[in-house]
């Protein structure tokens, strides 16, 4: 019988090549993970809209109705303006602020009790990116309901514009400072109890006690001088001046409160989160 030699010495046949992508570099930023972290906060609220954005636009509406028709407030006048123009810019910065502080918060807050914020805590994020990440997305929520509630308010108020910087500047300012908050209250809360004593008894007081349905020169010498202490008062008044040109303060003082306050916050948060506090096991 014949049979073939085995050699045992042949070469081997050469394994396909691969192309292997290089390791990508993050740099000192890591620039597209907090975009997607950003990307995260805006798709959470955007696919339950109704609840996010048009309910609050819809209940900022039914504040405007019963103040102006039910209360029989249709021609009384506020600082020189018809009541409810005077009301419009309280509840759309009340409603901005309100939501800006939910989303950070119960984002958060959901992901520690569902027991997936490894899931952002995992990546390459550092503690300023994911509190740039966590904020803006508060921010943008806020200011999309602001948007939401000044058109859904529009054909039951003539709006005004006095100054377009001082609203820009008053309600994305705002949307910062209770975003940071929601932040904060979102790594500090171990259920939703904890939330929403923060929310019933700090949030909603501060900002229906500091000017959003009427002016503090209307409140005793001692209640304004209380309301000055009070950063919301300074938010919702710098607001309402760049509608209707009306404040109860002195713009710049408002500007450098709430600059201050927002950079105190910014702080206090990165340095909360850069600590793991209630964050890391």
């Amino acid at each position: 019988m014949n049979t073939e030699s085995i050699s045992f010495n042949r070469p081997l046949s050469t394994p396909p090549a691969f192309d292997v992508p290089p390791p990508r570099t993050i740099g000192s930023v890591n620039w597209r993970g907090m975009w997607e972290l950003y990307l995260k906060e805006v798709r959470r609220f955007r696919k339950v809209i109704l609840q996010t954005i048009a309910a609050p636009a819809i209940t900022g509406l039914m504040f405007l109705l019963v103040m102006k028709y039910a209360y029989g407030r249709n021609t009384a006048l506020v600082a020189g303006y018809p009541f409810a123009d005077f009301l419009v810019p309280g509840l759309v910065i009340m409603a901005m602020v309100q939501n800006a502080f939910a989303n950070s918060s119960t984002s958060i807050l959901g992901a520690k009790v569902q027991g997936n914020i490894v899931d952002v805590l995992m990546p390459p994020l550092s503690a300023l990116e994911l509190t740039i990440g966590w904020t803006l997305g508060g921010v943008t929520r806020g200011a999309v309901v602001g948007t939401a509630t000044l058109v859904t308010m529009s054909p039951f108020a003539d709006l005004h514009v006095y100054n377009l910087g001082l609203i820009l500047f008053h309600g994305l300012a705002g949307c910062l400072m209770m975003s940071t908050v929601g932040v904060l209250s979102g790594i500090w809360a171990e259920k939703f109890d904890h939330m929403a004593a923060v929310s019933n008894f700090i949030v909603t007081p501060l900002t229906f006690l500091s000017g959003t349905f009427y002016t503090i020169d209307r409140l005793p010498q001692w209640a304004q001088q209380l309301a000055r202490f009070n950063p919301f008062f300074y938010n919702i008044d710098g607001f309402r001046h760049g509608f209707l040109g009306h404040e109860s303060s002195d713009p710049a003082t408002g500007i450098a409160v709430i600059t201050v306050v927002n950079a105190m916050l910014l702080i206090w948060c990165y340095r909360v989160v850069k600590s793991g506090y209630k964050l890391k096991a």
